[in-house]
């Protein structure tokens, strides 16, 4: 009997779907083991109902639910409870799921200072209310979606590479669980590397990396090394997939930090300034310090900045 698959997006831009279907012609393989009983961006299922005539947001019972996004507003709360208690097991898929992704941004203003921002500008009044009639609440903040219901099992990414998604389906389905990767983008790179000591000060990345597009990556000496912040000390690796090098470093770009922390619980601004001032180079001179959490800034790594008073 097929295992039944429930799937769900809350504040996310669909590009983990998009990793599913990016399975090509292993999604034939996968479908031999499944019924998606619940995929909003494939097929069509109210949460009240086909009429709308439903009392109570309802998703069908399944043993796997797959949960990509933040958390943002009440509705993907309610979205989120619903899908735990209906999943037997749930995957918080992308690292929007798993860390906050580029939308935990927002955790550095509050509500207030986000709305009357977007509402009005330096010449116009600021209004007396913002728009709330028939829209979800927004919640104090994003966060990852185990801040909010259990997680069993945490797949990473922006988006996660379609081969950990086919290995982590098909492991679940088959009750043999994928190892996926625990180790660093360093870990995995090929460039170059001649040690502590090489550069003291960090610079924007508004000049190409020094590399001779006819040699192959391990002829390119590391990013971190010429001066250009790459994240890949502390970030997991997978995003080049089975066989593939780290994708941004392969296109010689240094690496953002998009699969999130090494380990689930890191904390990869901390990481990188520790990594950072270990090898001699002057912390002072990053270009800038939140950026350092662009993919992970939920589970209060980021906040709004203290205004000093006047």
């Amino acid at each position: 009997m097929a295992a039944r698959v429930a799937e769900e997006w809350l504040n996310a831009c669909s590009g983990c779907e998009i990793s599913l279907v990016d399975m090509g012609e292993r999604l034939l393989d996968v479908l031999q083991l499944v019924d998606f009983v619940h995929i909003p961006v494939l097929m069509d299922h109210k949460y009240y109902g086909q009429l709308g005539d439903g009392r109570h947001l309802s998703i069908p019972e399944a043993d796997v639910g797959i949960i990509s996004g933040s958390v943002r507003n009440t509705e993907h709360l309610e979205v989120a409870h619903e899908m735990r208690k209906q999943c037997k097991l749930i995957i918080a898929i992308g690292t929007c799921a798993t860390h906050g992704g580029i939308p935990a941004l927002v955790n550095t203003f509050t509500n207030d200072e986000i709305m009357g921002r977007y509402y009005s500008t330096e010449t116009t009044d600021r209004p007396d209310d913002f728009p709330s009639q028939g829209l979800p609440e927004l919640l104090d903040r994003c966060y990852a979606l185990d801040e909010k219901i259990p997680v069993d099992v945490y797949l990473p990414g922006c988006p996660p590479h379609s081969d950990q998604v086919f290995a982590a389906l098909a492991g679940l389905l088959t009750g043999q669980p994928a190892a996926l990767p625990d180790r660093s983008v360093c870990d995995t790179c090929p460039t170059i590397r001649e040690g502590k000591g090489q550069v003291k000060k960090l610079r924007r990345f508004l000049q190409s990396p020094q590399y001779r597009s006819d040699e192959p990556l391990d002829r390119m000496r590391c990013l971190l090394e010429q001066g250009v912040l790459c994240m890949g000390p502390v970030t997991r690796a997978g995003c080049g997939g089975d066989k593939i090098d780290p994708r941004c470093i392969s296109a010689r770009v240094p690496c953002r930090g998009c699969y999130g922390p090494v380990k689930q619980n890191g904390n990869q601004m901390l990481g990188m300034l520790n990594a950072l001032a270990s090898n001699g180079i002057d912390v002072k001179s990053l270009p800038e310090i939140p950026s350092l959490l662009r993919f992970s800034g939920a589970h209060g790594r980021l906040r709004p900045a203290h205004k000093k008073e006047n």
